[in-house]
Formats: structure tokens, sequence, C-alpha cells
């Protein structure tokens, strides 16, 4: 019996569903199927229970003070900075930046390292299929700095073929962004032929790791990539808080994305000194409890173990994409194999919308929209499209129920 095999045996996800309140709801009276944790994922008990000891017993603000509180609070707080850290395999503490997700900290870096290193005839190398977050924020640099967007297309089937990228990258890119999974087509991108040849040139990578700390390993020394930014709230944490890994040598010379307190070292009418790595880049207030939130969080995955969820949901794709190939009408975004949790697809003449309204009548929670993608949709030339994201906790019988509605919803809409 193979190694995969004996992880999804060895899996219990009953006893995992029960470590999440919020499955237990039945919207509409119907048992909850929830198959959008591409948009955000549920959180366990036990950070929900680390978040409130957090606010009735260490509650106050962090680094500025030398009462009990402040000091349990900003040992509770670095200490979430320290389980971050090892979670990606960042080698240094400081390499780890709280932001409030994934959109901030590319806007930090499109404005603090573009802002200050791009110049005009630079190129900025993204994706077709990248997230708004990971499109916007170059544009405004580049209209700022002069530097150019470079897109590397996919294939017809919209496949993602390396050389494509590799072909792309010249003498004068200066910053490779892209996903390090797509949070539409689940395509987890070969990154380490990319990072390396983008090197070579002397250019950057960024990676947006948002839709793959949840259902990978991820070690951003062995990648070495230079960047790396995710939300918690999509691996089981609370909203409000991410995370920017930067090198330490690139972070250094990088000058601060906003000002305020803690930040600072010194602050005259004539000049200020700024505060060391990473607090450089945390002005004000922190999420003090998010960061808590978010630590407890990772160390619950970790608990379960990656390798035996990625397992577990690499079936569930599996068993997804095997029932929707058979739905007539039923078109899958992207290829079959090599997804991360994510399953797209559009319905011909049955709208995104009316099939995400329909399965919601069933207790069914799947995404529709352009999913912050819309380049990616105009490369298919369709609007919008549907979406079936898994989790640590999702089931079979859940993807079966899901199968089961658009198969009702499609008779309905076209009949």
């Amino acid at each position: 019996m193979s190694l995969h095999s004996l992880q999804t045996l060895a899996y219990d996800v009953e006893r995992i569903r029960q470590d999440f309140p919020i499955l237990a709801v039945q919207p509409h009276g119907k048992p909850l199927a929830y198959l959008d944790n591409a948009a955000t994922t549920q959180k366990p008990r036990c950070v929900l229970d680390a978040m409130m000891h957090y606010y009735t017993h260490l509650h106050s603000n962090v680094h500025r003070g030398v009462h009990y509180l402040s000091e349990q609070a900003t040992a509770a707080y670095e200490h979430a900075r320290d389980i971050v850290a090892s979670f990606i395999g960042a080698r240094r503490r400081e390499e780890i930046i709280f932001t409030r997700g994934t959109t901030e900290s590319i806007n930090l870096v499109a404005a603090s390292w573009g802002g200050a290193f791009l110049r005009p005839g630079d190129e900025i190398l993204l994706t077709v299929f990248e997230h708004h977050s990971n499109i916007v924020p170059w544009q405004l640099v580049a209209q700022r700095t002069g530097a150019q967007i470079r897109v590397v297309p996919l294939e017809p089937d919209g496949s993602f073929f390396v050389e494509r990228a590799l072909e792309a990258i010249t003498e004068q890119t200066r910053i490779v962004a892209l996903a390090h999974v797509s949070n539409v087509l689940g395509i987890v991108v070969p990154v380490a032929p990319i990072i390396e040849h983008a090197h070579r040139v002397g250019a950057v990578v960024l990676l947006d790791g948002a839709q793959a700390v949840a259902h990978m390993d991820v070690d951003v020394a062995e990648l070495d990539c230079d960047f790396y930014a995710f939300s918690s709230h999509k691996v089981y944490g609370p909203t409000g808080i991410g995370v920017l890994y930067g090198k330490a040598e690139l972070l250094e010379r990088m000058p601060p994305y906003q000002g305020g307190g803690d930040m600072i070292r010194r602050v005259t009418f004539e000049h200020t000194t700024y505060n060391d790595l990473p607090y450089k880049f945390e002005a004000g207030t922190p999420p003090i409890a998010e960061a808590v939130g978010l630590g407890r969080a990772l160390e619950y995955v970790d608990s379960i173990g990656r390798a035996a969820i990625a397992a577990w949901e690499e079936q569930l794709v599996a068993s997804c994409i095997e029932q929707l190939v058979q739905i007539d009408g039923v078109q899958l975004l992207g290829p079959e194999r090599g997804r991360a949790a994510v399953v797209a697809f559009s319905v011909e003449g049955v709208h995104p919308h009316d099939i995400a309204t329909f399965l919601d009548r069933e207790g069914i929670a799947i995404r529709a929209g352009h999913h912050c993608a819309q380049p990616l949709m105009d490369f298919f030339g369709i609007p919008a499209s549907s979406r079936i994201s898994v989790a640590m906790y999702s089931t079979e019988e859940e993807i079966e129920r899901a199968a089961t509605a658009l198969r009702k919803c499609i008779t309905v809409f076209r009949f």
C-alpha cells in the first residue's frame, strides 16, 4: 500500500470536524457543506479559545509598556512570530512581518521595494492567472516609476508551462511576482526553476502564497524566494492579519511602508530614524489577538499534519473532478491534474450566480464570480465561473451533495 493510501486511511475527518463549531450550522434547514475555503477557511475551537484567552487574561498594548500585562501581551505576540517563522522555514524571526493580509503584504513590497528600486524600462513579470491583489499594486508602482508589466500566458487549455515563464525573464526583469497556487485553477506552480532563473538575471521573486500554505509544505529558505505573502484567514486563523516574509538583506534596504508608532527609534521635526526589523514595517498598534490566533492555527495544522491534509484534499479534488466531468455542459477551467484544493468550472447556459444560489438552498456553500481574477476570465472568454474549494474538514459526502445539486440546478435552468 502506498504512503498516500496509508495517510488517507489514518485520516479521521469526523474527529477534525468536531473541532470546528460552525460546521454544525444548518443553512435553510440543511446540513452545511462548506466548499468555499479558497475564499476563507473556518476556525477551529482552539483558535477561538486562544484569542478569547488573550483578551481575558493578557490584553494590553505591546512593546511599549513595562507592566505585567504589556510584557505578557508582547511575549504572546512575539511567540506568534516565532511560530510563523518555523511554519514557513524562515531562517530569521525578524524576516516575518505582520500585515493585514496577503493584499497588504504585496502592496508593501510594491510600494516600498518597487518605489525604491524600479526605474523606467524595468520589467515586472506576472502571470495571466494572478489575483487582482498581485496585479493592481504593480500597475500603481509601474505608473509611478515608468516600469513595464509583462504577462506570462497560459496554454489554450489553461495549462501552465514553466518554460513560458523562463523565456519571459530577461535582463530587464527586476521582479517576478506570481501565485504559488492559483486561486481559480488550483495550479501548483513549479516555482523553483523560475526563482533560480530570475536570480540569475538579478531579479527578485515574490510568491503569493495565499492558496498554498494551508495545502502544502512551504519552506521559504529552501525555495530561496525573496518575498512570500499569505493570509491568516485562509489557513484556519482569524481575519485581519497576514504575513510578509522577506529576506533580511532586502528588507533592510527598503524604506518604511507606513509611518507611526513602533516603527521609529527617534523622531524630531527635522529627522526620523527607523526601528530595526521587523518593526520598521509594523507601524501602530498591531493585530495582537489575531497574531495569537494565527499562531495557534498554524500549530493546529501541524498537529493534524500537512502531508496528511494534502493527501486527503488531493483525494477530494480527484473525486470532485471525476463527478463534474460526467455532468453534461460542465467545463472545467484548467487541467485536471496537478491541482491543490480548488476546482473551478463553467456550465453552458447557466450563470454561476444562479448555480451558487441554487446550491445555497441545499445548504452547500460555493463561490461564484470572477474570483478577483478578471484577466483569467477574459482568457477563457467568460465573465465568471463557479468554484468548489476544499479544506481539511471537507468530506466525500459533501462533494457528492454538490454534484447532485448541480445536476438538479442544470435541469431546472435549462428546461
